[in-house]
């Protein structure tokens, strides 16, 4: 099974783009500035454009449950970088939303 296709790279580029405005957010939180702001933007055009292509070959809840899955793999790994890590609950809690997105999926 080939892993990289266009979908797969959508999805990708869909998750990163909530991931750059989830970080946008949090720059914005601290001090507003043209940094956090650009980077909301980005991020929410680049997933607005992913998510319409995406939306012509699969349906809008596995959609949603694909991106969710991924953006916040990508949102707790910065999290991480930036020493906002997680409590033994709180991973717990995410491993548990991660595998209903999972059972979901299929």
């Amino acid at each position: 099974m080939d892993l990289v296709t266009p979908r797969s790279l959508l999805l990708l580029l869909a998750a990163l783009g909530y991931a750059v405005a989830t970080v946008g957010m949090k720059l914005t939180a601290s001090q507003i500035g043209p940094a956090g702001i650009a980077l909301l933007v980005l991020g929410f055009v680049c997933a607005t454009c992913a998510e319409v292509a995406l939306m012509r070959g699969l349906s809008l809840g596995a959609l949603y449950l694909l991106i969710i899955a991924a953006e916040s793999l990508l949102v707790l790994a910065y999290a991480f970088v930036i020493g906002e890590g997680l409590s033994g609950p709180q991973i717990a809690g995410g491993v548990l939303v991660l595998a209903g997105v999972a059972v979901l999926a299929h």
